[in-house]
């Protein structure tokens, strides 16, 4: 097992209990649960059918810690709903970049794997090809804002990164996050 995941999921079990915590965009929907791990041979056959190969640590999170539910905005999809996007060229205009699905374009550039639902057109995306590889992008498929690239340096990092602003009652606009109201004497 990966020597993190207990940590996390340490972390995640005692986050509901906090009072002191931020408050996640919808946790109502995930309630702070993950649904069960995939099988080794499950992942194996979506890799396939896509044919990208995961990264080990967000692989290590699905097959050992959970494959769906808690996480940051509405949550980690289910295996069938994720979908491969490439990132939209560079405007000559300087505005941001948006993400298209793999099946309306022609494979060109890297390729990024829809993986938490935030809502509207935001994406939460996880590199799977290229020099980022493995690290978490946060933006909007129309090019409203971002890309946002995560510091973490992948997914397991990025997911506690997520626990530890909650847990420490943390604004964090990236993650969705706000702080509990504050009480003056």
């Amino acid at each position: 097992m990966n020597p993190r995941l207990p940590r996390l999921h340490d972390k995640l079990v005692k986050i509901t209990a906090n009072l002191h915590r931020s408050r996640s965009f919808g946790e109502d929907k995930h309630k702070f649960r993950l649904g069960p791990p995939l099988s080794e041979e499950r992942v194996q056959s979506f890799e396939a059918d896509l044919g990208i190969a995961l990264p080990s640590a967000f692989r290590a999170f699905l097959t050992q810690l959970g494959a769906t539910g808690a996480a940051p905005f509405y949550g980690l999809l289910p295996l069938e709903q994720y979908e491969l996007f490439t990132m939209d060229p560079e405007s000559a205009t300087n505005t941001s970049r948006g993400f298209t699905p793999l099946e309306q374009r022609q494979h060109h550039g890297d390729l990024f794997l829809h993986i938490i639902e935030a809502g509207c057109s935001d994406l939460v995306l996880l590199g799977i090809t290229g020099p980022l590889r493995g690290r978490i992008l946060t933006g909007n498929s129309d090019g409203f804002w971002g890309p946002e690239l995560s510091p973490a340096a992948d997914f397991i990092a990025w997911y506690e990164l997520w626990l530890d602003d909650m847990a420490a009652g943390r604004d964090n606009r990236a993650l969705e996050l706000s702080a509990p109201p504050s009480h003056t004497p």
